[in-house]
């Protein structure tokens, strides 16, 4: 990563407070008329958190309504989505998206990555370009990097309310829960506030407590580890 790049993720990752400017980074830093972050699905509902412009906010619309599109593929994939050449091949790849935008001379080329935390597959980042444009290969892992941070902001965000509802009364239980962090931290070499979020990311996706969580990975039946395509909870 490029030392400028360095410094637009470490901007990104002190503006989580600001989610409807997050669209905004992606922006400046690639070769896309506009940009848009939005969660899809069923865990945190279908939603644009941060838009660029209204073409950008109609794109996302237009998926959440028909079901399909490149933010729905990349959720569902864990996946980069990329199409330079959307006007002559969008319409084999998502028909009805598609065939809703033909007529916008605004939208030539669109790309999608993933939002996810954990297991937890909650949206994407879509970009749009009204000129026929390619991502490079370092372009994409740039994007994709952002995407990570975006992810954990926006988790953060929807977990709020959930992680201060969530009992965890008394020294033993907050005791637990800091080891359960360290471990997730050793497991994964991430942060100790990301190893925290890994930890209320899976109660939150399987209906427990944090506590809960937080004992399964003291006693060793919870693990967390990297895998191709991202991080995995098992035994």
């Amino acid at each position: 990563m490029s030392e400028s790049f360095d410094d637009a993720l470490n901007d990104l990752e002190r503006s989580g407070h600001q989610l409807d400017a997050l669209s905004g980074f992606f922006l400046d830093r690639f070769p896309v008329t506009g940009a848009a972050v939005s969660t899809v699905g069923d865990v945190l509902g279908s939603e644009t958190i941060s838009a660029t412009d209204d073409v950008a906010a109609r794109l996302d619309e237009l998926q959440f309504d028909l079901g399909e599109g490149p933010c729905w593929e990349a959720m569902r994939t864990s996946a980069a989505v990329l199409e330079p050449d959307f006007r002559h091949r969008g319409v084999s790849r998502w028909p009805a998206f598609a065939s809703a935008v033909e007529d916008d001379e605004e939208v030539a080329s669109m790309f999608a990555f993933p939002l996810s935390v954990g297991e937890i597959k909650m949206g994407a980042v879509d970009l749009y370009s009204a000129e026929p444009v390619a991502l490079t290969p370092g372009e994409c892992t740039q994007a994709r990097a952002m995407a990570d941070v975006v992810s954990r902001h926006v988790l953060r965000d929807a977990l709020s309310g959930f992680a201060d509802n969530d009992a965890q009364t008394g020294t033993y239980s907050r005791r637990t829960v800091h080891q359960a962090t360290g471990i997730v931290l050793a497991q994964l070499d991430i942060g100790p506030d990301d190893a925290l979020l890994m930890l209320q990311a899976r109660a939150f996706s399987t209906g427990q407590r944090v506590m809960e969580v937080a004992q399964a990975v003291v006693d060793g039946t919870l693990r967390f580890s990297r895998t191709s395509g991202g991080i995995e909870a098992g035994s």
